[in-house]
């Protein structure tokens, strides 16, 4: 492991490490769940946690520089001391990095309001074996392709993002959660799809489907009494809360919803990053707890679900451990949205490949049914090979062909987002 301290000291890194053929691989929150930190031969960990300065903060055209290894709750509370907010609160926000945000294509829980990370960057510096990229000049450009989008979701394979600028906002004065139930899934859907699509959008907008409505929110009060149902969760930050809301129960109001009071809301951000800690106890008495994500267009989503979830029970059924299935949407856009599943049961004899086999029965129920087979958890090696199949041969073939020019001694991240060479 090592600990270097600037921008410099990566770049001198990487060209030693090249000239060695050592392998090289980024780290600061480590908190990557799709072996987006194992590559394929031994290595040298570069951790990024000495880049931690908010360097600078442009309040006219509001954007700020943070090093990679900030991490999301020091940026928020540097970025507080002076009025504003990043906005981006990922399951990860405790413990993941401004690099990591980056490199993976993060996406947070406000995504509704604030964006995706990657939406949220607006200039990048990268460290490569071969010397500096320096991209973002102005927040929008026809000149030639985007290149900054050719290092978020990279995952540390062309090079290591030493720092980003990214947009910021004033720190919300306001912020209000709410429960709204509906009958089933697809009029929660309907519903949350015009509020995506002809407004207004709230800050949150996560709907769970009946299993994950049962299990986690089964409560009366949550579900404004009676058994059954689903529950979407709406969140308001910023200013004119009560007009937005107003105008937001409008339409739900009119795709057949039922306001379940601020109850629901509260308790869901509350509770919203206790999820991760709660998995490892779990894993210890026996229970396999693990998740798939993946996103599609609208037209697509109800299918999507239907088959990553028959696929997910048919085979840990075979393997004689019928699972539970959630799913909840928790990223919307106008053109469609993502799917998250949560899946327990009990563990065989050998757990790491009773996963492997559902997790291949889901990736390739994704594929059949037109998702994508990851939104915001990144490809690594788990998701490597159906990543390619996603893309196409040309594609891969012209990622590589970028890597083998930034880094011709393939040492950065072997094996993550590509088949090492």
């Amino acid at each position: 492991m090592v600990y270097p301290g600037s921008h410099d000291d990566v770049l001198r890194l990487l060209e030693r490490c090249a000239a060695d053929r050592i392998a090289v691989v980024p780290y600061a929150g480590g908190t990557s769940v799709v072996g987006g930190l194992a590559p394929s031969r031994r290595f040298v960990a570069v951790d990024l946690s000495r880049l931690d300065q908010l360097v600078e903060l442009d309040e006219v055209s509001r954007t700020a520089r943070l090093q990679a290894g900030v991490r999301g709750t020091a940026a928020e509370a540097m970025l507080a001391e002076r009025g504003y907010t990043l906005g981006h609160f990922p399951q990860s926000y405790e413990g993941a990095s401004i690099g990591g945000y980056a490199a993976t294509r993060s996406s947070g829980q406000s995504s509704a309001g604030y964006g995706r990370f990657d939406q949220m960057v607006v200039g990048l510096t990268v460290a490569t074996p071969r010397g500096t990229i320096e991209l973002g000049r102005a927040p929008m450009s026809a000149a030639g392709p985007d290149l900054r989008q050719l290092w978020l979701g990279s995952e540390g394979a062309f090079g290591i993002i030493t720092s980003v600028v990214v947009r910021i906002r004033p720190r919300p004065v306001e912020r209000f959660f709410e429960g709204w139930r509906f009958g089933t899934f697809e009029q929660g859907l309907d519903a949350i799809r015009r509020l995506a699509q002809d407004g207004p959008l709230p800050t949150v907008l996560r709907l769970s489907d009946e299993a994950e409505t049962a299990v986690n929110l089964a409560d009366p009060d949550v579900l404004a009494g009676g058994a059954g149902g689903v529950l979407a969760i709406v969140g308001f930050e910023g200013s004119a809360t009560a007009v937005r809301r107003a105008a937001v129960a409008e339409v739900l109001t009119a795709a057949g919803g039922e306001s379940a009071g601020p109850g629901p809301g509260e308790t869901w951000r509350q509770g919203r990053y206790r999820a991760p800690y709660l998995r490892d106890p779990l894993l210890d008495e026996g229970a396999l707890v693990e998740t798939v994500e993946t996103a599609g267009f609208w037209s697509k989503v109800p299918e999507l679900k239907t088959a990553v979830t028959a696929a997910l029970v048919k085979s840990l059924s075979e393997s004689g451990t019928p699972p539970l299935v959630l799913c909840h949407v928790s990223h919307v856009y106008e053109t469609g949205a993502s799917l998250y599943f949560t899946v327990v049961c009990a563990q065989t004899d050998d757990p790491l490949a009773q996963w492997r086999r559902a997790k291949t029965a889901a990736n390739e129920a994704i594929g059949r049914a037109g998702g994508t087979i990851t939104h915001h958890h990144g490809v690594g090696t788990d998701h490597r090979e159906a990543y390619q199949e996603e893309i196409g041969p040309l594609a891969v073939e012209a990622l590589q062909a970028v890597k083998r020019v930034l880094d011709p001694a393939a040492v950065l991240n072997p094996g993550i987002l590509l088949p090492e060479r």
